[in-house]
């Protein structure tokens, strides 16, 4: 057994099962060795932002580790957007990265490069295999990595030379890791913070799930404290079944707003909120200072335990608050954010999985998604564009008995449209709406909040996307996926509920007006 096959079965049998990858020739043992390792499939992306994209949609989905397959220290470079993305949502992602032979890289070829160091920005954990005999332990050890709750991104570099030699015929087989539970000390702090008193629990992470959500549900029954999400969470579950949670703004000024009045914040697997960007004379911390902080959970701790033992300390009740179950009416007239979240919220399938990367045309989405149908809603976490497509990817291949519904902008989806392709090469069950405005919408508004009321022709020309505009349905068309063009909210839920009854990829280019906008 050569290292690739040796690389590749211990991966198997720790239960990785998708390989998304765009190898190159120092991969090519490893691409060989998949066909003779049983229980790992190769998943083929055209550009690796698509490969790390759809590996961070698949974890998010299955709780499982996605191997990525990277051509070198420029293929590592080109998928560093998404694993940024993937390890702020915490996302387990094992990546395997080709190197040239040991020798071989003495000689600074023209794709040599020093791979550890730009994979350490966006790697919890890496190594560079010294030899083949070595390699199951070293996958071994990244696939434990990956396990530490709530997930991890590890990065082995695998030199050829690695790959040919021969490895032995030993499997290091590997072990799994558990979120920490929380001590009893701060559940009680906790708990006592939430008696009598203006109270928010912030929830993340793991307290997002059915779960969290239902543990904290039972404790704002019980101490009439308020419920709040992370801006950006990586999953959240949402439906009639489950208490609403408002989210806190993506505005500083708003975000101080929304924390204004209270006493005291308890942290359940949430960070202590920051103001995306800094503005001139703005927060950056959103908490105002005379509001008591209290952390019950970090992100690494099991969030969901710690919810349910504060739960248990207040002898809450298993009663929950929970929203009327709801769909709203058909929507009409020229397409705005409002009305684009009526059409898809009058057929959004039950259990289906929604991709939000809809920037300014979305936002109007999750306030009016209270009592929708179940779904999980996933979400841009770390701000680097170009996530929503290749997410779709990964978490229809995660869930292939729910329909995946991507919100998306056009300057967002323009960065990896290529994930079209793989949705179309797989057959996924996948409706992405791509909101075209021609425009970078977001952008426009940060000229306006950064005091610039007219922008001149080279700020116009930097922010806009016509001249040409871009045709999506023939883009799509091309890569192998079907698409329409709406121009009103009926036809946009008539194409919308269409797609979502048929099998295998579509897409709708929603053209709505620039200036229609809703910010999370």
């Amino acid at each position: 057994m050569n290292g690739a096959e040796s690389l590749m079965r211990t991966a198997a049998t720790a239960g990785v099962e998708l390989c998304f990858a765009n190898p190159g020739t120092t991969e090519m043992h490893l691409v060989d060795a998949l066909d003779h390792s049983d229980g790992i499939r190769g998943v083929l992306a055209l550009f690796e932002g698509v490969v790390t994209g759809a590996a961070d949609g698949y974890a998010r989905m299955s709780g499982k580790a996605a191997m990525t397959l990277l051509h070198l220290g420029p293929g590592m470079a080109n998928g560093m957007a998404n694993l940024h993305n993937a390890r702020r949502a915490r996302t387990p992602v094992l990546n395997v990265v080709g190197h040239h032979a040991t020798w071989q890289r003495n000689f600074d070829p023209p794709l040599n490069s020093d791979v550890e160091t730009w994979a350490a920005p966006v790697s919890h954990w890496q190594r560079t295999t010294a030899t083949a005999r070595q390699i199951s332990r070293d996958t071994a050890d990244a696939i434990a990595a990956t396990r530490q709750h709530p997930g991890q991104i590890a990065t082995l570099v695998v030199p050829a030379d690695c790959q040919w030699d021969e490895a032995g015929d030993r499997i290091v087989p590997v072990s799994g890791v558990r979120g920490a539970r929380v001590c009893v000390a701060s559940v009680e702090r906790a708990a006592a913070s939430l008696r009598d008193r203006k109270a928010l629990l912030l929830l993340g992470g793991s307290a997002l799930g059915e779960r969290g959500l239902r543990a904290a549900g039972r404790i704002a029954k019980h101490a009439g404290v308020r419920l709040a999400g992370e801006t950006f969470a990586a999953r959240l579950e949402r439906g009639p079944h489950l208490p609403a949670i408002a989210r806190v703004p993506y505005f500083p000024e708003q975000g101080a707003d929304f924390f204004a009045g209270l006493d005291v914040v308890v942290l359940a697997g949430a960070l202590d909120p920051v103001a995306f960007f800094g503005y001139q004379d703005g927060p950056s911390r959103l908490i105002p200072d005379g509001v008591e902080v209290q952390l019950l959970a970090t992100p690494h701790d099991d969030g969901a335990a710690a919810l349910e033992d504060v739960a248990a300390a207040l002898d809450a009740g298993p009663e929950i608050d929970l929203p009327e179950p709801s769909r709203p009416p058909a929507p009409s007239g020229a397409l705005n954010p409002a009305n684009i979240a009526q059409a898809v919220l009058a057929h959004l399938p039950e259990n289906a999985i929604v991709v939000d990367e809809g920037i300014t045309s979305a936002g109007a989405f999750y306030p009016m998604s209270t009592g929708a149908p179940a779904h999980s809603y996933l979400n841009l976490t770390g701000g680097a564009i170009g996530w929503g497509l290749p997410c779709s990817v990964g978490a229809a291949l995660a869930c292939p008995d729910r329909r995946v519904v991507v919100l998306e902008g056009d300057g967002s989806g323009l960065y990896t449209a290529q994930a079209l392709w793989t949705q179309a090469r797989e057959g996924l069950d996948v409706t992405t709406l791509v909101f075209a405005n021609d425009v970078y919408q977001i952008l426009q508004i940060e000229l306006a909040r950064s005091g610039v009321s007219e922008p001149g022709p080279e700020s116009l020309g930097l922010t806009d996307l016509s001249r040409p505009t871009i045709d999506w349905v023939a883009l799509s068309g091309s890569l192998g996926v079907p698409a329409t063009r709406v121009e009103s909210a009926e036809d946009l839920a008539t194409a919308f509920a269409r797609s979502v009854g048929e099998p295998g990829p579509h897409l709708i280019e929603v053209k709505v007006g620039r200036g229609a906008v809703a910010v999370p």
